[in-house]
């Protein structure tokens, strides 16, 4: 699996709260690709936008049938962004794998 990651903004500053729940998220974002996606690639983009951290996992993979259920694991992607005010959605463009995308408020964090 090849893995890029790229990012933008000052991703220096950010509150603890913020990186903790950015790391899960990618973690069990990755963790989902290679147990499930059968992907060759998969890139991992970190964007500081409007006082939010825009955390994008895409891969290339074969996407998830709209049939499945949510497992505990995509369920704990929206819970930790939900727990900072954010949000986190699972999409699945057509031919172009699975995309976990979430937004992290950064200023409600920085009051939490």
């Amino acid at each position: 699996l090849d893995i890029r990651v790229s990012g933008d903004g000052p991703l220096d500053a950010l509150p603890a709260a913020v990186e903790v729940a950015a790391y899960r998220i990618v973690s069990e974002a990755l963790a989902n690709v290679v147990k499930h996606a059968g992907a060759a690639r998969c890139d991992i983009t970190l964007s500081v936008r409007d006082r939010r951290l825009e955390v994008a996992v895409r891969d290339d993979g074969g996407g998830i049938d709209p049939d499945v259920p949510a497992g505990v694991g995509m369920l704990s992607l929206r819970e930790r962004a939900a727990e900072l005010g954010g949000d986190c959605q699972v999409s699945c463009p057509p031919g172009a794998g699975t995309l976990i995308a979430a937004r992290l408020p950064i200023q409600e964090a920085d009051s939490a």
